[in-house]
């Protein structure tokens, strides 16, 4: 009977555990820029005129710059710049979901905003 106790005890904490993961992550609402650029891609241009932000996003990120979301003003980074749909959505406006920790956020799920 202590051994069934014991096995309870652990499923009911580890059910705990997973609930309280689930709950960190966040949804937002923003922009997929890179790190040279942040908020604004107005000073992008190319033979005088101006590109757009995902042009802007994807040649940075090209020469180096990581990509990071934009949202409320701040710029946090990504932690997970290898996410598959970063490249899809460089530039453009987002809902993103994802878990905050030190400051940079691992995502999770991107979609298009509407």
């Amino acid at each position: 009977m202590k051994n069934w106790t014991v096995a309870m005890t652990l499923a009911i904490l580890v059910s705990a555990g997973s609930m309280l993961v689930a709950q960190k992550s966040e949804t937002w609402a923003g922009k997929i820029s890179d790190s040279s650029c942040g908020a604004s891609h107005d000073a992008m241009t190319e033979h005088g005129k101006k590109g757009t932000d995902k042009d802007c996003t994807l040649m940075c990120v090209k020469k180096g710059a990581k990509y990071v979301f934009v949202t409320g003003g701040q710029v946090r980074p990504i932690a997970n710049q290898d996410f598959k749909d970063l490249q899809q959505f460089a530039g453009d406006t987002v809902r993103l979901t994802g878990e905050l920790k030190n400051d940079a956020i691992t995502v999770s799920r991107i979609e298009k905003a509407q």
